[in-house]
Formats: C-alpha cells, sequence, structure tokens
C-alpha cells in the first residue's frame, strides 16, 4: 500500500515516514511534471530505506539475544 502511495503522492509518502522537510521538496518537485518523476524514485527509494533498517534492527535484535 505505501508503494501506491509512493506513486501517486510520493510527498505524503514522506511524510508518513516522519521525513516532513523532504516531504515538503518533494511536493514542490512534484508540481511540475519533469520533477514528479524524481519525487516518485526519491519516495520508492526512501521506503526501501526505511524497511532495509527495520530488518536490520530486527536481524541485530535477534543476534543480541543469541
Amino acid at each position: 500500500m505505501r508503494y501506491v502511495i509512493a506513486f501517486f503522492f510520493p510527498w505524503l509518502s514522506l511524510f508518513l515516514q516522519g521525513k516532513i522537510i523532504s516531504g515538503f521538496v518533494c511536493f514542490i518537485l512534484q508540481l511540475t511534471l519533469i520533477g514528479w518523476i524524481p519525487a516518485f524514485i526519491w519516495a520508492v527509494t526512501a521506503l526501501d530505506r526505511m524497511y532495509n533498517d527495520r530488518r536490520t534492527d530486527k536481524i541485530i535484535a535477534q543476534m543480541k539475544k543469541s
């Protein structure tokens, strides 16, 4: 669902991740047709980074338990 939001509303995707300033910059990019593509790519890479960080934190927590 977050990827759908990132596709149609890249700025909202960044807001939902807690990146307010990045969301505003992304919103300004999205206002132009040419800037929409980099805004979408930015939102998707930010989502991937968030999921990777969660996965890494989970692995580290499991290693600490062992």
